[in-house]
């Protein structure tokens, strides 16, 4: 397994993290939405916060979401010995789809760069030598 095959996921992990963070530090609505129980409390759109429990659940769902892909990525990677090609595709494609609708400002430009890794790290193993071998565990 290569150094990008190993950095790639953990970089995906990273970015869930920054995104768990940014839901609870900023100013978000939390309380508020605690407040109402919790049930349908981001559906109110007449809310005066509406829009900040909006932004609070997209950032915390999209962590959940990362982090669900940067960790199943690692599980392939360990079991196969290569990136899958999927994920840096599934990045790129998202993160494309925010630069394009919150252009210039967005975090999407790491979810394409982390992607592009990815694409560049998957390639590097299938050149590297067959899946069977990874596989097959004979590169213990």
């Amino acid at each position: 397994m290569n150094a990008l095959t190993r950095w790639v996921p953990r970089l995906i992990i990273a970015l869930a993290i920054v995104h768990f963070a940014y839901a609870l530090a900023t100013p978000n609505s939390w309380a508020d939405m605690a407040g109402d129980g919790f049930w349908a409390s981001a559906a109110d759109t007449a809310a005066a916060d509406y829009y900040k429990r909006e932004y609070t659940l997209y950032f915390f769902a999209a962590g959940i979401l990362l982090l669900a892909l940067g960790t199943l990525a690692r599980t392939l990677a360990h079991a196969t010995g290569r990136f899958p090609a999927q994920v840096g595709w599934y990045l790129i494609i998202s993160g494309a789809l925010l630069c394009v609708i919150e252009f210039p400002v967005t975090g999407g430009w790491l979810m394409v760069a982390i992607g592009v890794l990815g694409l560049v790290a998957a390639r590097r193993a299938s050149t590297a030598r067959p899946l069977t071998e990874a596989a097959a565990g004979l590169d213990r």
